[in-house]
Protein backbone atom coordinates (compact mmCIF):
# COMPACT_ATOMS: atom_id res chain seq x y z
CA UNK A 1 0.00 0.00 0.00
CA UNK A 2 1.50 3.33 -1.06
CA UNK A 3 1.55 6.40 1.16
CA UNK A 4 1.21 10.07 0.29
CA UNK A 5 3.48 11.12 3.16
CA UNK A 6 7.21 11.17 3.60
CA UNK A 7 9.88 12.58 5.87
CA UNK A 8 11.41 15.83 4.68
CA UNK A 9 15.12 15.49 5.52
CA UNK A 10 18.45 17.07 4.69
CA UNK A 11 21.75 15.29 5.18
CA UNK A 12 23.55 16.90 8.11
CA UNK A 13 26.78 15.02 8.76
CA UNK A 14 28.42 11.65 9.34
CA UNK A 15 30.32 10.72 12.49
CA UNK A 16 32.67 7.78 13.09
CA UNK A 17 32.02 7.72 16.83
CA UNK A 18 30.01 9.27 19.66
CA UNK A 19 32.58 11.97 20.38
CA UNK A 20 32.15 13.46 16.91
CA UNK A 21 28.35 13.42 16.78
CA UNK A 22 26.58 16.79 16.32
CA UNK A 23 26.10 18.96 19.38
CA UNK A 24 22.82 20.50 20.51
CA UNK A 25 19.72 19.26 22.31
CA UNK A 26 17.59 18.37 19.29
CA UNK A 27 15.77 15.03 19.74
CA UNK A 28 16.96 12.13 17.62
CA UNK A 29 15.31 8.98 16.29
CA UNK A 30 17.75 6.21 15.39
CA UNK A 31 17.35 3.38 12.88
CA UNK A 32 19.24 0.24 13.75
CA UNK A 33 19.21 -3.37 12.62
CA UNK A 34 21.24 -6.28 11.39
CA UNK A 35 23.02 -6.07 8.07
CA UNK A 36 20.71 -7.08 5.23
CA UNK A 37 17.50 -6.41 7.20
CA UNK A 38 16.79 -3.59 4.75
CA UNK A 39 17.48 -0.60 6.98
CA UNK A 40 18.73 1.67 4.20
CA UNK A 41 15.75 0.76 2.04
CA UNK A 42 13.44 1.64 4.94
CA UNK A 43 15.08 5.06 5.24
CA UNK A 44 14.77 5.66 1.51
CA UNK A 45 11.08 4.69 1.61
CA UNK A 46 10.47 7.07 4.51
CA UNK A 47 12.04 9.99 2.68
CA UNK A 48 10.69 9.14 -0.74
CA UNK A 49 14.18 9.21 -2.24
CA UNK A 50 16.43 6.33 -3.21
CA UNK A 51 19.40 8.65 -2.76
CA UNK A 52 18.95 9.23 1.01
CA UNK A 53 20.82 6.09 2.05
CA UNK A 54 23.10 3.94 -0.03
CA UNK A 55 21.65 0.49 -0.63
CA UNK A 56 23.62 -2.52 -1.74
CA UNK A 57 23.37 -6.26 -2.17
CA UNK A 58 26.48 -6.38 0.02
CA UNK A 59 25.44 -6.18 3.71
CA UNK A 60 27.21 -3.75 5.98
CA UNK A 61 27.65 -0.79 3.61
CA UNK A 62 26.63 1.80 6.23
CA UNK A 63 29.75 2.29 8.35
CA UNK A 64 29.23 5.72 9.93
CA UNK A 65 26.56 7.34 12.09
CA UNK A 66 24.65 9.32 9.46
CA UNK A 67 22.60 12.29 10.68
CA UNK A 68 19.67 13.83 8.79
CA UNK A 69 17.93 17.00 9.93
CA UNK A 70 14.18 17.58 9.84
CA UNK A 71 12.57 21.02 9.38
CA UNK A 72 11.52 21.19 13.04
CA UNK A 73 15.13 20.67 14.20
CA UNK A 74 14.86 17.00 15.12
CA UNK A 75 17.21 14.44 13.58
CA UNK A 76 16.99 11.02 12.03
CA UNK A 77 20.11 8.88 12.53
CA UNK A 78 21.04 5.94 10.32
CA UNK A 79 23.28 3.60 12.33
CA UNK A 80 25.71 1.04 10.91
CA UNK A 81 24.19 -2.42 10.55
CA UNK A 82 25.17 -5.31 12.76
CA UNK A 83 26.34 -8.65 11.43
CA UNK A 84 28.43 -9.82 8.55
CA UNK A 85 30.07 -7.39 6.17
CA UNK A 86 32.94 -7.54 3.68
CA UNK A 87 35.35 -5.54 5.79
CA UNK A 88 38.32 -6.21 8.03
CA UNK A 89 37.33 -7.54 11.44
CA UNK A 90 38.94 -4.59 13.22
CA UNK A 91 37.07 -2.01 11.16
CA UNK A 92 33.78 -3.84 11.61
CA UNK A 93 34.29 -4.01 15.37
CA UNK A 94 35.03 -0.29 15.46
CA UNK A 95 31.83 0.82 13.76
CA UNK A 96 29.73 -1.64 15.75
CA UNK A 97 31.24 -0.25 18.96
CA UNK A 98 30.14 3.20 17.79
CA UNK A 99 26.56 1.87 17.63
CA UNK A 100 26.81 0.54 21.20
CA UNK A 101 28.19 3.85 22.44
CA UNK A 102 25.53 5.87 20.63
CA UNK A 103 22.63 3.80 21.92
CA UNK A 104 23.98 3.67 25.46
CA UNK A 105 25.13 7.25 25.94
CA UNK A 106 23.48 9.62 23.44
CA UNK A 107 21.36 11.93 25.60
CA UNK A 108 19.44 13.31 22.61
CA UNK A 109 18.08 9.87 21.69
CA UNK A 110 14.26 9.96 21.86
CA UNK A 111 13.39 6.60 20.30
CA UNK A 112 14.78 3.65 18.35
CA UNK A 113 13.41 1.99 15.23
CA UNK A 114 14.64 -1.61 15.04
CA UNK A 115 14.51 -2.96 11.49
CA UNK A 116 14.17 -6.75 11.40
CA UNK A 117 13.60 -9.28 8.63
CA UNK A 118 10.15 -10.81 9.22
CA UNK A 119 11.41 -14.13 7.83
CA UNK A 120 14.18 -14.43 10.45
CA UNK A 121 12.76 -13.72 13.93
CA UNK A 122 14.78 -14.03 17.12
CA UNK A 123 18.16 -12.99 15.72
CA UNK A 124 20.70 -12.33 18.48
CA UNK A 125 21.19 -8.62 17.80
CA UNK A 126 17.44 -8.01 17.56
CA UNK A 127 16.91 -9.69 20.92
CA UNK A 128 19.77 -7.69 22.45
CA UNK A 129 18.19 -4.41 21.33
CA UNK A 130 14.79 -5.41 22.69
CA UNK A 131 16.27 -6.35 26.07
CA UNK A 132 18.33 -3.16 26.19
CA UNK A 133 15.35 -0.95 25.32
CA UNK A 134 13.23 -2.61 28.00
CA UNK A 135 15.92 -2.27 30.67
CA UNK A 136 16.69 1.36 29.81
CA UNK A 137 13.03 2.33 29.22
CA UNK A 138 13.92 3.57 25.75
CA UNK A 139 10.94 3.86 23.37
CA UNK A 140 11.26 1.11 20.75
CA UNK A 141 9.37 0.50 17.51
CA UNK A 142 10.09 -2.80 15.76
CA UNK A 143 9.62 -3.05 12.00
CA UNK A 144 8.95 -6.51 10.62
CA UNK A 145 10.40 -5.53 7.27
CA UNK A 146 10.16 -7.49 4.02
CA UNK A 147 6.57 -8.41 4.87
CA UNK A 148 5.89 -8.51 1.13
CA UNK A 149 7.86 -11.77 1.06
CA UNK A 150 5.15 -13.57 3.08
CA UNK A 151 1.47 -14.19 2.55
CA UNK A 152 -0.99 -12.30 4.75
CA UNK A 153 -1.63 -15.17 7.14
CA UNK A 154 2.06 -15.68 7.90
CA UNK A 155 2.54 -11.93 8.26
CA UNK A 156 -0.10 -11.76 10.98
CA UNK A 157 1.29 -14.82 12.76
CA UNK A 158 4.75 -13.28 12.87
CA UNK A 159 3.37 -9.97 14.11
CA UNK A 160 1.35 -11.64 16.87
CA UNK A 161 4.40 -13.57 18.09
CA UNK A 162 6.53 -10.42 18.20
CA UNK A 163 3.90 -8.42 20.06
CA UNK A 164 3.59 -11.13 22.70
CA UNK A 165 7.33 -10.93 23.39
CA UNK A 166 7.63 -7.16 23.65
CA UNK A 167 7.45 -5.53 27.07
CA UNK A 168 6.65 -2.04 28.30
CA UNK A 169 5.75 0.47 25.62
CA UNK A 170 7.63 -1.25 22.80
CA UNK A 171 5.57 -1.76 19.64
CA UNK A 172 5.85 -3.87 16.50
CA UNK A 173 4.36 -3.50 13.05
CA UNK A 174 4.42 -5.00 9.59
CA UNK A 175 6.50 -3.09 7.05
CA UNK A 176 7.64 -3.33 3.47
CA UNK A 177 10.16 -0.92 2.04
CA UNK A 178 9.23 -2.30 -1.38
CA UNK A 179 5.45 -1.83 -1.31
CA UNK A 180 5.15 0.94 1.27
CA UNK A 181 3.13 -1.22 3.67
CA UNK A 182 3.14 0.36 7.14
CA UNK A 183 4.72 3.71 6.25
CA UNK A 184 1.92 5.82 7.74
CA UNK A 185 2.02 3.83 10.99
CA UNK A 186 5.76 4.35 11.27
CA UNK A 187 5.47 8.07 10.55
CA UNK A 188 2.94 8.35 13.35
CA UNK A 189 5.37 6.66 15.74
CA UNK A 190 8.20 9.02 14.78
CA UNK A 191 5.84 11.98 15.10
CA UNK A 192 5.02 10.91 18.65
CA UNK A 193 8.70 10.97 19.61
CA UNK A 194 9.84 14.22 18.05
CA UNK A 195 6.86 16.54 18.30
CA UNK A 196 4.79 18.26 15.64
CA UNK A 197 4.11 16.89 12.19
CA UNK A 198 5.65 19.82 10.29
CA UNK A 199 8.55 17.57 9.32
CA UNK A 200 6.22 15.34 7.28
CA UNK A 201 5.26 16.73 3.91
CA UNK A 202 3.17 15.52 0.98
CA UNK A 203 5.19 13.82 -1.73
Amino acid sequence: MATANRLEVDFLTSAPDLARCPTGNEPEVALTGRSNAGKSSVLNRLTGSRATARTSKTPGRTRLLNFFSLPNGARLVDLPGYGYAKAAAGAQAQWQQSVNDYLSHREQLAGVILVTDIRHPGMAFDEDVIRWATASEMPLHVLLNKADKLKRGRQMQALARYRQRLAGGAKAQLFSAVSGLGVDELLDAIDGWIGDRDEISPS
